[in-house]
């Protein structure tokens, strides 16, 4: 492969498949986000790799998209306001980011010739209770109609799955980050929550196989094991302070099949080894 942009390239995700990049010896990677702390981190961690070029912009920019995108083959779109309940009081952020960023991303791929895109969803997309699973749920129809809008010259195709584990603002960095202050309870809105589990390497791996075998118009779930929350504050050995779940938190969720309480239950030993791995 010639050429990839990914969009939200500086984040936890854009950074582990940048790297996934260079063992495949993709030619041209450019790593599309708004934050210029983040780019300059990764650049020099990345020790300014020839593969790379680097672009400041936001999704919500579609002028700065198609310059982006020019002479790029293939679109891995991450970016995105993800925090749920950022989300609640911000909805009309939320709205323009992920929904109306990705229509402009769909108009702008079109417009540069791109020959797929990929975009990467959530399972709180599936029946969803807050603003951030709306946005994308309307975004995924949207990236999805993308082939139609395109006569399918630029395929278009949707990952869906939930938190990955250890991603930035996800349960496991946040309760460490308590660990670490001395804390011993931790905020839990339901000891019986279920979360679908899934590696950093599992979603990047999923999205390439993805980019290699899509035809435009799939939406691929994963099937994925799931923890309980009371097994996880177990396996880090932190007592749980009970908050109540919130109306804009599900108990369990759903990737758009089996529903992550009927999943395969991790042990408290495979979350313990998670944690060390």
């Amino acid at each position: 492969m010639d050429s990839i942009l990914i969009t939200g390239g500086s984040g936890f995700f854009g950074r582990a498949f940048v790297e996934e990049c260079f063992s495949r010896s993709v030619e041209r990677i450019c790593i599309f986000s708004r934050g210029e702390a983040l780019q300059a981190k990764m650049r020099s961690e990345l020790l300014d790799h020839k593969s790379c070029r680097w672009f400041i912009g936001d999704v919500r920019d579609r002028w700065r998209l198609r310059r982006a995108l020019e002479g790029v083959e293939v679109v891995v779109h991450a970016a995105a306001l993800k925090r749920v309940e950022v989300g609640e009081y911000n909805h009309s952020e939320m709205v323009r980011t992920n929904i109306a960023g990705a229509e402009n991303l769909i108009e702008a791929s079109i417009d540069s010739g791109v020959k797929k895109v990929v975009m990467i969803s959530t399972d709180k997309a599936v029946s969803p209770v807050n603003c951030y699973g709306a946005t994308k749920l309307v975004a995924e129809k949207l990236v999805l109609a993308g082939n139609s809008l395109s006569g399918n010259r630029t395929k278009f195709s949707v990952v869906r799955y939930g938190n990955v584990w250890g991603s930035t603002g996800s349960v496991v960095p946040t309760w460490k980050t308590l660990i670490e202050r001395g804390e011993t309870e931790v905020p839990v809105t339901s000891p019986f929550a279920t979360r679908f589990f899934m590696t950093k390497k599992q979603a990047v791996d999923l999205v390439w196989e993805t980019i290699e075998t899509m035809n435009g118009g799939e939406l691929v779930m994963p099937e994925l094991p799931a923890y309980e929350l009371s097994d996880l504050a177990h396996a880090m050995g932190v007592r749980m302070k009970i908050t109540g779940l919130p109306k804009h938190e599900k108990v369990h969720e759903t990737m758009g099949g089996i529903p992550s309480d009927l999943a395969r239950r991790m042990s408290v030993k495979e979350l313990k080894e998670a944690l060390n791995g």
